[in-house]
Parts: structure tokens; C-alpha cells; sequence
């Protein structure tokens, strides 16, 4: 289960749900309260009316008796003399209820009255009807309490009872679609967990359903596998790195043996220069390594206004042992670390020199927003299959181009990391012989 804070998902998206289905029980029963309590007033109201009808038709048939048998809470006639003629039990000797009368012109009148004297604390629905007799106009009151807000006891607790099963209902069903839908994700967990660097060949189980359960185990089975070739290329790395420091140390360890067995007959001087061309591979692979290192860790860069031709042009200038054509546009400005673009031009240039023929071809220009860098010689080229492994640490191809040509196997990567880091691309592409390497930089439009 995935919790934060101590509350799982599932518990907070089920007390989600019940809280929801609580607040729209809530509305709901509001609805129907006002809706009953509308109608049941109004209930009360025309019965409260229709009785006094009743009893008007009564004195006009002369068939008016003494006592009033009815459910409401009184009922009261009233001769032209104010004189109560008939009423309901409760009322039978007491004076009229009410000083209420129907308009001028008007035979009826309704009205909300509260604290009547027979009915204290509470409020009234009354009506009264006024009775042409010939000795004078009667009057008929008809009164009985309003409906109260809850309408009924029964309707509340029905109305609980509905709220509390449509609460239950939202929880039980949340809980349960939640913990079916949370449990692959269980399953990604412990699979996850399973995971270690020794064994990166696991992947997580993937659903059926095309749902976001689904996108999250493939997602996260690509990043395991991006991960186990940056383990294993790691690895690699690790093992190769360890190869080139261990043989000029063994080599150099040899020689040193050797000698120590008959110093008399070494050739000490012979040895010292050997000594020193094993250590001068042993620091340029440790410079290369560290550099590397720093470019992985996106160790801050001095970012100036360069012109990529006048770079190139000092560059160039160095004593080769190769024929080197420069081919410079002026004023192709890029923004940059100088002293890193300048040891990426001196891999691609060392790199070139290693497996030219005779000649090397450098060439700056400007392609729309990009400035171009093209090194290309005229060796045996690299085959389009094996063009991405030459930018791998270390790496290894056949005998024209491997690292014990005299580089250190990291010259290539160091290229292309200080070309990424400056935003750019470092690319072989085709070309009619040897190889072509091309750098693209933003270029500045000053």
C-alpha cells in the first residue's frame, strides 16, 4: 500500500467518496425536506380551509350543531354578536379564538398567527369565512398548527437511514475499486524491490488493460532497461579503464624487474625513456579520465564569445605530422568554454592524424543558426555500422583504429561530451573516403 503521511491512498480516496456521498445525501435530503414540507403544508393548509367551508355550508343549511366534530386544533363560529355559537371540544365554553376578520369586500381571509391565547407558543395557520345571515354576518374560524421543518419523525429517520446506506455504499464500493486498481501497483513494488544491481535483467509485470497501470510498467521497465545498459556500459568502462592504467604499469614494472635482475647489464638510459613513454600514457590516461569525470558531473564552464576560425587557426598551426588544409569562413562566432573547444578540436585532430594516409581536411563555416567544424582524413574511414561506437569509451574496432594506435581509447568522448555540453552535436557522417567528423554549434548572430 502507498501511503503518505501515514494515510493510504486508499483510505484517503474512500473518506473521499463517503465525505462526497455524505455532502450530496446532505443536498439531496434538503431537497426533499423543502419539496415534502412544501406540499404537506399546503396539505394542511386547503384542509384547514375545507373544513371552515364546511362548516359555512352548515350554518347556511341551518344544520349547524353545537359541538364541531373535526381533526384540526379548533374550530369556532361566531354569531354578529360575537357570541361563540358552535366550536370543537377543546374550545366548547371559551370566547372566540380570534379578532381576525376577512377583508371589506371579502368573504375569506388566511393568515400565519402566532401565540393565540388558546394556543400558546406556537403558530397557527387561520382562516376565517364571514356568513351573510339575515340578523347579521357569522364568522367561522378554522385553525390548526403548521407543518414543522422535519415535516414528520418518520420522514428524518428515513431520510438518515437512505444518507447512511448511500455512505456506506460510496465507502465500501471506493475501498474496493481503489485496493483493485492499487494492487498491480503492490505488485510493481515488490518487483521493484526484487531489483538490484546485481540482477538488473528483472522487469516489472505489465497489465492487459491499456490503462495508466499499464503506462507506469512500461515506463518504468524502459528506465530499467536504460539503466542495465548504463550499468553494464559502466562496467565496461570500469574494466577497460582498469586495463589501460594496469599495462604501463605492468609494463613498466617488467622492465624495471628485468633491469634490477642484472643491473649491470641494463641499458639504464634506454630503460628511464621507456619508463617515461609509460608514464606519459599512464598521465594522459588519467587526465582523460578525469576530464570525463568532470564533464559527467556538469562541473562549471567559462561561456565567452568565440570566433570558431581564429580557434581553429591556432589550433592548426601546430607542427603535425600530417599535411593539415584549413578552409576557414571568418566571423563564425559561437559562445563557449575556449579551453574546451579547444581540446575538442585537438582530439578530432590528433584522432585524424592517427589514421590519415597523408592529409587532413579542416573546414568552419556557417549553416543558418549553426556554426559548422568538418574534420575529415584520408584513411580507411569507419563503417556506418560502427559509427556510434567509436564516440564509447574505450572502445574497440579493428587494427587501424584501435587505442593502442596511440590515443587513450576516451579521446572521441571527451569530444563529443564538450560538444553536448556546449548544446551541440559531434557526428560522423558519409563521406567519399576516410572519416568525417562534423560538429554543429549554435552560432551567435555577433
Amino acid at each position: 500500500m502507498i501511503a503518505r503521511f501515514g494515510t493510504s491512498i486508499r483510505t484517503r480516496l474512500t473518506l473521499l467518496a463517503a465525505t462526497a456521498a455524505a455532502l450530496l445525501s446532505l443536498v439531496i435530503n434538503g431537497f426533499v425536506l423543502y419539496a415534502l414540507h412544501s406540499s404537506a403544508g399546503d396539505y394542511r393548509k386547503t384542509q384547514v380551509i375545507n373544513t371552515g367551508l364546511e362548516v359555512v355550508h352548515l350554518v347556511k343549511r341551518g344544520e349547524l350543531p353545537t359541538v364541531i366534530t373535526s381533526d384540526l386544533d379548533g374550530v369556532q363560529v361566531v354569531d354578529d354578536s360575537g357570541q361563540v355559537m358552535a366550536s370543537t371540544p377543546n374550545l366548547a365554553g371559551l370566547p372566540r379564538m380570534s379578532t381576525m376578520l376577512p377583508g371589506e369586500f371579502s368573504a375569506h381571509r388566511s393568515s400565519v398567527v402566532c401565540d393565540l391565547p388558546y394556543f400558546p407558543g406556537r403558530c397557527e395557520f387561520l382562516s376565517v369565512f364571514r356568513v351573510y345571515e339575515q340578523d347579521g354576518d357569522w364568522l367561522v374560524y378554522a385553525a390548526d398548527d403548521l407543518v414543522p421543518w422535519y415535516v414528520h419523525p418518520g420522514v428524518l429517520v428515513a431520510l438518515a437511514g437512505v444518507s447512511a446506506l448511500l455512505v456506506a455504499l460510496a465507502w465500501f464500493g471506493t475501498s474496493r475499486v481503489v485496493a483493485r486498481t492499487l494492487n498491480p501497483v503492490g505488485e510493481i513494488r515488490d518487483k521493484l524491490a526484487e531489483i538490484t544491481t546485481s540482477d538488473l535483467g528483472m522487469r516489472l509485470p505489465v497489465s492487459e488493460k491499456a490503462d495508466e497501470i499499464r503506462s507506469l510498467a512500461e515506463t518504468a521497465n524502459q528506465t530499467l532497461d536504460r539503466l542495465e545498459a548504463a550499468v553494464e556500459q559502466q562496467r565496461r568502462f570500469a574494466s577497460d579503464a582498469s586495463h589501460d592504467l594496469r599495462s604501463p604499469i605492468t609494463a613498466m614494472r617488467a622492465q624495471v624487474e628485468e633491469a634490477m635482475l642484472h643491473p649491470g647489464d641494463a641499458d639504464w638510459t634506454e630503460i628511464g625513456k621507456a619508463l617515461l613513454a609509460s608514464l606519459d600514457r599512464l598521465q594522459a590516461i588519467v587526465t582523460d579520465l578525469l576530464t570525463l569525470t568532470k564533464l559527467d558531473a556538469g562541473a562549471p564552464m567559462t561561456r565567452e564569445p568565440l570566433d570558431l576560425a581564429e580557434l581553429v587557426s591556432a589550433e592548426t598551426a601546430r607542427s603535425r605530422s600530417k599535411k593539415v588544409i584549413a578552409t576557414l569562413q571568418p566571423g563564425v562566432r559561437v559562445t563557449g568554454d575556449r579551453l574546451q573547444l579547444a581540446r575538442l578540436l585537438t582530439n578530432l585532430l590528433d584522432n585524424a592524424e592517427r589514421h590519415a594516409e597523408s592529409t587532413v581536411i579542416v573546414t568552419v563555416r556557417r549553416i543558418d543558426s549553426h556554426a559548422i567544424l568538418e574534420v575529415l582524413d584520408d584513411g580507411g574511414g569507419i563503417a556506418p555500422e560502427q559509427r556510434e561506437l567509436v564516440f564509447q569509451r574505450f572502445t574497440r574496432l579493428d587494427a587501424s583504429r584501435n587505442r593502442d594506435a596511440g590515443g587513450t581509447g576516451l579521446g572521441l568522448s571527451i569530444a563529443r561530451d564538450i560538444a553536448q555540453a556546449h548544446h551541440g552535436t559531434l557526428t560522423l557522417e558519409d563521406s567519399d573516403s576516410g572519416a568525417r567528423f562534423m560538429l554543429r554549434l549554435p552560432a551567435r548572430d555577433n
